[in-house]
């Protein structure tokens, strides 16, 4: 096991979990409201969670009932529940989608409601003010990389959209980064997870922003990527593909503080309005995308990070000429099937779906602009 500071101490390898279970022993919580999701209590990992902290007599409680793709209500539900146990403190095991929601019931058990206050769009984390309670990650997924975040994302009620909740404190105090928990996902999701931590690198390395610390872990996290999600997918009880695949989640989402772009707005619609996993509709979106940006009128800069990209695929033997087509063939290589019909997406929503993605803010700080004509050129093409 190793440990990293970014600014959150991250503990990767195995016996991460023993280790995180001592450190939080000498913190002397009184009780701490373990977030997950059903499926993970499931298939016995909260248990060994429940497991490591009993151990040093420890006091818990569970709360599970979350959504794919996480409601408001989810929030207000944790919220209970950590009141109820007289928590405090909070620790989100899972996905993206239980640790997102673990740090926004840390917002929302010291700030007054609606969630919608907190709109990062509308400069919410002013209104966050309430002293919040520690909060710690242990990820059983290698994709949002939530666990090195600042952020949470949630359907909010009011909109129906998936809202940004962000303040600094939202960053967890530790990461846990045991490969054994992660053994256990099934090829799909391993892929589709995985998609979502390349589309996190390839969009922030593709931001028109002065910003070479990022740009260097979106390189290398791109690298990590190509190389250990195949055998991940291949192998789902290779531990170092595990690992390696679990710091290339933590780096996506510390190269993404420089922005995402274009994917990530149509990718947040198609999780809310159709509940698709946001991976999944990364990975779909992604060749493309990419086919869009190619054939725009672009600078020297741009040209040469597009290059810089394909050289990263030729290193791992996918040279199909072209930056869509390798992606393409990446995504087909781990096991994806592209075409969101597929995935019950009627093509006559597209329309639809471009108006969402006009209104996401990701595009924002896309590396060239885009118009609502534009999404849907895109969409329809990913149909």
């Amino acid at each position: 096991m190793v440990q990293y500071n970014y600014p959150t101490t991250i503990l990767l390898g195995t016996g991460a979990l023993a280790e995180f279970a001592k450190r939080l022993k000498d913190k002397k919580h009184k009780k701490i409201l373990i977030v997950t999701d059903a499926m993970i209590e499931k298939v016995g990992i909260v248990q060994k969670v429940a497991d490591a902290l009993s151990s040093l007599n420890i006091e818990y409680d569970v709360f599970s009932d979350i959504h794919p793709n996480p409601l408001e209500e989810d929030v207000e539900k944790g919220v209970i529940a950590y009141r109820a146990g007289a928590c405090d403190s909070i620790i989100g095991l899972g996905g993206g989608s239980p640790i997102d929601v673990a740090k926004v019931i840390k917002v929302m058990v010291a700030n007054p409601p609606p969630l919608s206050r907190y709109d990062d769009c509308q400069g919410g984390d002013r209104f966050i003010t309430g002293p919040m309670p520690p909060l710690y990650a242990i990820p059983t997924t290698s994709g949002t990389g939530s666990e090195v975040g600042r952020s949470g994302v949630i359907i909010v009620r009011d909109t129906g959209r998936k809202t940004i909740i962000f303040h600094p404190e939202l960053l967890p105090s530790i990461a846990v980064l045991e490969p054994k928990l992660t053994a256990g996902m099934p090829p799909f999701l391993t892929a589709a997870t995985g998609m979502d931590a390349f589309v996190h690198c390839l969009e922030a390395y593709f931001v028109n922003m002065f910003h070479p610390m990022a740009d260097g872990i979106a390189l290398q996290g791109m690298e990590l990527i190509l190389k250990w999600l195949p055998a991940a997918c291949k192998n789902g009880k290779d531990l170092e593909a595990r690992e390696k695949m679990q710091i290339a989640s933590s780096m996506g989402a510390v190269a993404f503080q420089k922005g995402l772009g274009m994917v990530h707005s149509m990718a947040h619609p198609l999780s809310s309005l159709y509940n698709m996993h946001h991976g999944l509709a990364n990975a779909i979106l992604l060749p493309d995308s990419m086919a869009f940006i190619e054939r725009a009128k672009l600078t020297k800069e741009q040209k040469a990070k597009i290059k810089k990209v394909n050289s990263l695929f030729a290193e791992c033997g996918i040279d199909r000429g072209s930056l869509s087509e390798n992606c393409r063939a990446f995504v087909k290589k781990v096991g994806i099937k592209t075409g969101l019909v597929k995935y019950d997406v009627p093509e006559s929503d597209a329309a639809k779906i471009g108006k969402e993605a006009v209104l996401d803010p990701c595009h924002a700080s896309n590396i060239i602009p885009v118009k609502e004509k534009d999404f849907l050129t895109v969409l329809k093409k990913a149909m």
